[in-house]
């Protein structure tokens, strides 16, 4: 089975990685398992309290081929935790790494989104709250995921393609991959569609 690590931080929103968690392990054979910098008992956007008890010394000897990151409002704060070397470490090792919204913020300050297409909640989220961030020229705006060199990146709002994405690195078959992505957005074409 491939490892996903997914990381979670104090404030972490909890429909970020809810599809990965809730479908991968599941229906498409993945091996999903949690971590945190602040081992012990933590708390979503939403009020979702759950118990971490796996740090970054055992993610680190886990050694995941995707590593999640999962946003929320730590990682705009002065309290933001520095997983820095962690995420090169790994994805020189030749893992996938992945951030959604917030958890942008962390490859950015790693460096991770300088030479590679990247998207995140906006442009200046990035330059406002990641002081290593020299990647603006390669910026795409839209409202999907974007997957380039090994990492993965993505607005809050996208939490169905960034599944999708961290999926396709995975290895989950691209016909499931495909299955996947219609049936989450099965609901919004009847909703636009007047139907």
């Amino acid at each position: 089975m491939t490892k996903i690590a997914v990381v979670l931080t104090s404030g972490f929103a909890d429909w970020e990685y809810a599809l990965i968690a809730g479908t991968g392990g599941p229906f498409y054979g993945l091996e999903i398992q949690y971590f945190s910098p602040e081992v012990g008992q933590i708390s979503s956007q939403g009020g979702l309290t759950t118990m971490i008890s796996q740090g970054m010394k055992q993610l680190l000897e886990w050694q995941p081929a995707v590593v999640v990151i999962v946003g929320g409002t730590i990682w705009e704060s002065g309290d933001a935790p520095d997983i820095s070397a962690y995420l090169r470490d790994r994805h020189a090792q030749g893992a996938t790494v992945a951030g959604i919204c917030g958890g942008t913020l962390a490859l950015a300050r790693a460096g991770l989104l300088n030479a590679v297409e990247h998207t995140s909640n906006n442009a200046e989220f990035l330059a406002q709250h990641a002081e290593n961030y020299a990647g603006s020229a390669l910026f795409r705006g839209g409202a999907t995921a974007v997957s380039m060199g090994r990492v993965i990146s993505a607005a809050g709002t996208a939490p169905v393609s960034f599944t999708a994405a961290v999926f396709e690195a995975a290895g989950v078959a691209q016909e499931n991959v495909h299955q996947f992505k219609g049936m989450m957005a099965a609901e919004h074409v009847e909703a636009f569609s007047g139907a």
